[in-house]
């Protein structure tokens, strides 16, 4: 992984990552901001700029502010009360005390507004009459609070997509196997309500978790030692010292022993803070720890398979499962006729995947010369020596490439690569080219929509409209006709 103040350097916009005082960084609703800087060809161009963390869209944090801007006094006082109005209407403590007065509540009193997300007390009753209320609502609905909450959609800051039981059951099962006992679920709120209700059944070891989300409205459902508010692009605490000293003595118990990180940030966010803020995290676990201090915090990062290079990149120490990850709430990666027969997501970790079983029941299996389990799909290479398959499905190897390809893929002698048959032959260019990275298309460039990156899109398909237009000025108008007469026949038939 990166040290401290090192600059991640690719190209298009990028983050530069240091170890500064929150005091020198400017400060959006979503805690510190991030620095950032266009690179190309390995060389900064233009001026750096502070923008938000968690938001890739300036639509959703419009916070902008160049590094060498002076900014004045009335700018940065408008900015804090800005800042004040963005933050929850109540405290942690405050949202507690009315929860234990909605569960003293009888059951035909107690109103959840889904317009506003809140858990309604009979003094709430009337400012909410015109809303879409539910009743009755029950014990076992406030303990299964992901499902009582509209998920948070937004693929470019929150894309809050919801484990199914499936991929719970499989996770929590691991966990206890692997002999872990407190799991700090970091983005993961399914997972923590699910530990926390299968922790209440007599046949499961009992295992703790603490979760910390950008959600405040989880507050609402559960204690300051439950859940902490927490911006994972940034490793901030919204609660300052008091919510990370609880994360502290969380993974301070048992000497740092028996606890795991499990994360699941949203697919669109940028690798590199993500991946420093987690080191942030397993450096508060050492600090905490009686541990080796070159041990690693055990870790479960659940992210597409495509992002394998650029977080291996971050942890060389991490290696990926076969297992697919699946959502409740997302379109294409949960099982069923909408869904995809092979999901993309994985399990990244940095536990030997010797130990990690993955279930028989669902077509996996154990490679003995890989030592480590894979779909059945995914046959073992004898020249690679690797099963080498990423998507799931059988891949083959190509020996002018040396490597294994995708199936729908065949080698082009003109381009000298593996590809798809009906590719755009000559070109050799690979990857994104929006910001040169190999590991991914421009469709699913963490930086398409950053800040300046949407307004360049828009002038770049402006130009593309008017050189299309342009061209077809340019055909002659005998082969106009031609076509226009070819349609007046059709037409003619058709009557």
């Amino acid at each position: 992984m990166e040290e401290a103040g090192e600059e991640v350097q690719h190209e298009g916009i990028q983050v530069l990552l240091s170890e500064r005082s929150g005091e020198d960084v400017p400060r959006c609703p979503h805690g510190p901001t991030l620095l950032f800087v266009k690179v190309s060809q390995g060389k900064e161009q233009g001026r750096r700029f502070y923008a938000c963390s968690a938001c890739r869209d300036r639509k959703d944090c419009h916070f902008f502010q160049w590094a060498d801007e002076k900014v004045s006094q009335a700018r940065l006082l408008a900015r804090e009360q800005y800042n004040g109005s963005c933050r929850p209407p109540m405290t942690h403590q405050q949202y507690m005390t009315r929860c234990q007065e909605f569960i003293a509540l009888p059951l035909a009193k107690r109103k959840f507004c889904k317009e506003c997300q809140q858990l309604l007390l009979e003094a709430d009753w009337q400012e909410h009459s015109g809303h879409h209320l539910l009743g009755d609502v029950s014990l076992a609905n406030m303990k299964r609070p992901s499902q009582l909450l509209h998920p948070l959609e937004n693929k470019k800051s929150n894309a809050q997509y919801l484990f199914t039981d499936r991929s719970c059951s499989f996770l929590l099962d691991t966990i206890i196997s692997l002999g872990y006992t407190r799991v700090l679920c970091v983005g993961t709120p399914r997972l923590h309500e699910w530990i926390r209700i299968k922790s209440l059944e007599s046949s499961k070891p009992k295992v703790k978790s603490l979760l910390l989300d950008i959600d405040f409205r989880y507050s609402q459902f559960y204690g300051e030692d439950e859940f902490c508010h927490y911006n994972m692009f940034n490793h901030h605490f919204f609660g300052g010292e008091a919510a990370q000293s609880i994360c502290q003595k969380f993974l301070k118990e048992d000497g740092g022993q028996g606890v795991i990180m499990l994360t699941d940030p949203p697919f669109g966010g940028l690798v590199d803070p993500l991946a420093f803020s987690f080191k942030k995290m397993s450096n508060m676990w050492k600090m905490s720890s009686d541990t080796d201090s070159s041990a690693e915090l055990p870790m479960f990062w659940i992210f597409p398979y495509f992002f394998e290079t650029r977080i291996l990149k971050c942890f060389p120490d991490f290696s990926m499962l076969d297992y697919q990850v699946d959502y409740d709430n997302h379109t294409l990666y949960k099982y069923g006729k909408t869904g995809r027969k092979q999901s993309p997501v994985r399990i990244f970790t940095n536990i030997s995947p010797e130990t990690i079983v993955l279930p028989a029941s669902e077509g996996y299996r154990f490679c003995s010369v890989c030592r480590r389990y894979v779909s059945s799909e995914n046959k073992h290479c004898e020249i690679c020596m690797s099963c080498t398959s990423k998507d799931g499905r059988a891949w083959k190897h190509c020996p002018p490439c040396n490597k294994c390809v995708k199936p729908s893929w065949t080698h082009c002698s003109s381009c000298n690569r593996c590809a798809l048959e009906h590719h755009s032959c000559g070109s050799n260019v690979e990857g994104c080219f929006q910001c040169g990275d190999q590991d991914h298309k421009r469709s699913s460039c963490p930086h398409r929509l950053t800040t300046g990156g949407h307004k360049k899109m828009q002038n770049q398909s402006k130009g593309n409209l008017k050189r299309s237009r342009k061209k077809a000025s340019h055909i002659p108008v005998s082969w106009k006709n031609k076509k226009k007469q070819k349609r007046q026949k059709k037409k003619k038939k058709a009557a």
